[in-house]
């Protein structure tokens, strides 16, 4: 069993930036994700890690503005987000998997996720 809390969310104006940030309370966690979900719409990939730290993966729409990183030692997961805009508003969720051979942009390929934490960017 892994439970993961998530923090650092807030409101933000465009072109600011928020850092996310995800502590895991169980072990052997193969992959980390980020997703989001807006009002509406459906939850969608952001970024994910392997727990070596030598893969990352991104989604186009914030490939140059986000960077995934994690602290093993800590447990955490962290999103550093950059020139954030106001499509970037949504709840951003944490995800871990504890298996390997993954698809990191599927939802379901995610086993434990935190609670969420709002993101707001302002115009």
């Amino acid at each position: 069993q892994v439970q993961l809390v998530e923090s650092g969310g807030g409101l933000v104006q465009a072109g600011g930036s928020l850092r996310l940030s995800c502590a895991a309370s169980g072990r052997a966690i193969s992959y980390w994700g980020w997703f989001r979900q807006a009002p509406g719409k459906a939850r969608e990939f952001v970024a994910a890690i392997k727990w070596s730290g030598d893969s990352t993966y991104y989604a186009d729409s914030v490939k140059g503005r986000f960077t995934i990183s994690r602290d093993n030692a800590k447990n955490t997961m962290y999103l550093q987000m950059n020139s954030l805009n106001p499509e970037d508003t949504a709840v951003y969720y944490c995800a871990v998997s504890q298996r390997y051979n993954i698809v990191v942009v599927t939802p379901t390929s995610y086993t434990y996720w935190g609670q969420g934490t709002q993101v707001t960017v302002s115009s």
